[in-house]
């Protein structure tokens, strides 16, 4: 008996691991392992930020809630902090360990383990003392066994059932108490427990010790990468490997328990809570390094959906020809799974879940996008008109209806909820065009929007009546057709990043004829109903494209943004700069019967190609900034790289201009800035030529500048003016003799008439000309010629030095005549 008594933690430990126990001490064993269970499900609640022990503070540590009166039998086989010490061990039962299971955790603990001497032989007794623990609970007392015995026969079943009400009740009254948003993590162990060993917790999901030793393990990663610095060892490396394949383990246990949630909810309600905490901690920590990249709250999200996607495709559905009311029956079945399992959120899962998870509003968006897809799925079997009639009935009355989504018990979670359904684009419009078809011909709803008023219109009132409102129905119906425009286009093109069709050479969308036919059919249509409706719907339909080019540009950037600099981003560009042109060029047609409509939607039109070509202008010159800024020094006097990297991007934009509608104004625009920052290298005085190199950059110069204007004229360029400005002053730069110099300066005063003694300076600086007599009398010749040419001859379109700037005058003394300057030489 004394052995038996000096065994007995030991053997509590045995039964816990082993479902084991001896015959001859079933009694005592059992009143240890009840005091234990009773206790694992009191700690849960105890912990718990909704205990009402918890009043005083949103959350408390972990060491007030495991007093010594409250704690279990201490396990010898681990340390604090390991899953045999946390509350979660016999937590409802689904925490047991297998002796393999504590035997992995040896290494932490704080004794050996002793074996227990209890009979192998005995099984299963642990699992028939949980099933029986409300009879246990009731019949074991700590009172003799004949006092259990009188006072369960004098008790009345009422006071037996009593407590059992009472706790009940307050069980139901602490489920109402919504989870709060604060919290205190529990005391994160020292020292991690291994990766197999964290790995087993997170299989047999105890979450909340494997992601205690997880942020531990975190933690010590961290520390050791500050210590390392930049060094990045293969030790560190291994460590960050095993902290995300642990985290990759826990976020997929984590999905699939919010994924079963709804299905077992009562299973899941304590462990959705340290999925909960999991969540938001994780956010918390979503900057520091050793964790997953993307967000925990967005992979909850997909749980959830994954979750209502079983649920939906778990609803009975026949076959057509097992049963005629096959769709009928089915959505009846749907619209009674959405409502219990949204009231089983309301009711059930919310309370597991602080109010930022927004949890009956995440379930219901789910259902609205998943019903959606699953009807989608369903339509190509739907052909009888019943069956039409029953889905569209279903999506457009009976969803939204008391029968679902407005029912009593969804109330009032659903007053700030959007009850609609999430359908496919033009989904609702394939339904009803597939009910017109079936419908009897003298059913005239669902004829064309202008002949449908006009049809039911002409009956009770004038033609001028049913005219004015025939163009309000067609103005509405010409937005939808825009609208559908931009859709398609995302569709077919956006969406799957598609390269865009040609069209003799050029690159074009089909959405300008679409467009064009569109108004053109319903034109035509009203010139056979009465000749006053035809200008109306003229000026109807071109007033609603007038708006269409901004809405466009919108849509365009929100979804095609992420593209540049791309070269399917500029194609894109180029296509709709000659799309919205041709469609300007189709719309001409109208010009006697609407001038003043078609101007608007030229101007839109205008504006639109104007910013598009903007864009691409700018990205062009972002593209070449660090190859020009290169030109003219040391650099690009001896290595060609940056130069034929320039070559390349002038040659790719030359294959772009190829692809756009003329005139090129565009390449015209393009041609003045290369030109520009080309020549304006030479102002920048980045380098000065010595020992003669200055012939060397003549010739460099003028090679590349043939190359430049060959391919700005097979771009069509009309800026031919200013191909002369690089042969101009290579000749000036290439001059051996100094004094030559002077002979060759008329060119390039004719040519560019703002051409200023500045940019003389600038250009006599690169050749190596830095002072002295021959370069005032240079400068005195520019003066000369200046004064002949006259500055009333600059043609302002024709400006090219005058938009250059020069860095800094290298010139020290002012011009001074010849004179002055022998004077200052003779009294030195």
């Amino acid at each position: 008996m004394d052995k038996s008594s000096e065994n007995q933690e030991e053997d509590r430990v045995s039964l816990q691991s082993n479902g084991k126990m001896q015959a001859n001490g079933v009694v005592k064993e059992a009143l240890g392992v009840l005091q234990t269970f009773r206790l694992s499900i009191r700690r849960p609640a105890e912990k718990s930020p909704r205990s009402p022990k918890r009043k005083g503070s949103k959350v408390t540590s972990r060491a007030e809630s495991e007093s010594p009166s409250s704690l279990p039998p201490a396990s010898p086989s681990l340390s604090s902090g390991s899953p045999a010490a946390s509350p979660l061990k016999t937590s409802g039962g689904f925490f047991q360990k297998t002796d393999e299971d504590l035997t992995d955790m040896t290494q932490h603990k704080r004794k050996p383990l002793a074996r227990s001497k209890t009979d192998p032989n005995m099984s299963k007794v642990t699992d028939s003392l949980l099933k029986k623990g409300s009879s246990i609970r009731r019949s074991l007392r700590f009172s003799s066994k004949k006092e259990n015995d009188k006072a369960a026969k004098q008790e009345h079943p009422a006071a037996e059932a009593l407590p059992e009400m009472r706790e009940e009740k307050e069980m139901k009254m602490e489920e109402l108490e919504e989870l709060e948003e604060m919290y205190t993590l529990p005391e994160i162990p020292h020292t991690p427990l291994s990766v197999m060993q964290i790995n087993k917790l997170i299989e047999m999901e105890v979450l909340e010790e494997a992601h205690l030793n997880l942020l531990a393990m975190r933690l010590e990663f961290q520390k050791e990468q500050e210590q390392t610095g930049d060094d990045f060892p293969m030790e560190m490396a291994k460590k960050e490997k095993d902290l995300t394949l642990l985290y990759t383990d826990l976020r997929k246990k984590i999905c699939t328990i919010v994924c079963d949630s709804n299905s077992f909810p009562a299973r899941n309600k304590a462990l959705l809570v340290h999925v909960t905490r999991i969540i938001q901690e994780e956010e918390k920590r979503a900057e520091e390094p050793g964790g997953l990249p993307d967000s925990w709250r967005e992979a909850w999200k997909e749980a959830v959906s994954q979750g209502v996607q079983v649920k939906v495709d778990g609803v009975h559905l026949e076959r057509k020809e097992q049963n005629l009311s096959w769709l009928a029956v089915h959505l009846g079945l749907l619209g009674k799974t959405i409502v219990e399992d949204l009231e089983n959120v309301k009711r059930e899962l919310r309370w597991s879940y602080p109010p930022s998870f927004k949890v009956f509003s995440t379930y219901l968006k789910s259902y609205h996008r998943i019903v959606g897809q699953h009807l989608r799925k369903l339509e190509p079997q739907v052909t009888e008109l019943k069956d039409l009639y029953a889905l569209l009935d279903w999506i457009l009355n009976k969803y939204k209806s008391e029968k679902i989504l407005g029912s009593f018990s969804l109330q009032p979670d659903m007053a700030e909820e959007s009850a609609e359904m999430q359908l496919q684009e033009g989904f609702l419009k394939q339904l009803l065009e597939k009910y017109c078809c079936k419908v009897k011909p003298e059913m005239i709803l669902f004829l064309p929007a202008e002949t449908r008023v006009l049809t039911v219109l002409a009956c009770c009132f004038s033609l001028s009546v049913c005219v004015c409102v025939c163009v309000c129905v067609l103005q509405e119906d010409m937005s939808a057709v825009l609208d559908r425009v931009i859709e398609l286009e995302h569709e077919t093109v956006w969406k799957d990043k598609t390269e865009p069709q040609r069209e003799d050479n050029l690159l074009l969308s089909p959405f300008p004829m679409d467009i064009w036919t569109a108004v053109q059919g319903r034109v035509d249509h009203s010139r056979k109903l009465d000749p006053d409706l035809e200008k109306k719907v003229i000026a109807s339909c071109l007033e609603e494209l007038k708006r269409f080019p901004r809405k466009f540009e919108t849509q365009f950037k929100s979804h095609c943004s992420s593209l540049q600099p791309q070269p399917l981003w500029t194609d894109y560009h180029i296509t709709y700069i000659n799309s919205f042109q041709a469609l300007q060029e189709h719309m001409a047609g109208y010009q006697d019967s609407c001038p003043h409509q078609l101007e608007g939607f030229k101007r839109e039109v205008k504006g639109l190609v104007v910013r598009l070509m903007e864009v691409l202008e700018e990205q062009f010159k972002e593209d070449v900034k660090p190859f020009l800024r290169r030109m003219m020094t040391r650099k690009w006097l001896t290595n060609d790289d940056d130069f034929k990297q320039l070559d390349g991007r002038i040659q790719r934009l030359s294959r772009h201009c190829d692809s756009m509608r003329p005139p090129h104004e565009f390449a015209s625009r393009l041609h003045y800035h290369v030109v520009k920052e080309y020549v304006g290298q030479l102002m920048k005085n980045n380098y000065s030529c010595k020992n003669r190199k200055h012939e060397k950059a003549a010739a460099k110069i003028n090679e590349q500048w043939n190359k430049l204007s060959n391919l700005f004229d097979d771009m069509k360029s009309n800026h031919e003016w200013l191909h002369h400005v690089g042969h101009d002053l290579s000749t000036i730069i290439g001059q051996s003799n100094k004094a030559d110099i002077k002979s060759h300066l008329q060119p390039l005063v004719e040519h560019y008439p703002d051409f200023s003694r500045k940019h003389l300076v600038a250009v006599l600086y690169f050749r190596g000309l830095h002072k002295g007599r021959e370069r005032h009398l240079i400068l005195q010749k520019l003066a000369a010629l200046r004064k002949e040419v006259g500055s009333t001859s600059t043609d302002r379109g024709r400006v090219l030095f005058g938009d250059m700037q020069v860095t800094a005058s290298t010139d020290c003394l002012p011009v001074l005549p010849v004179s002055c300057l022998r004077f200052l030489r003779t009294h030195s």
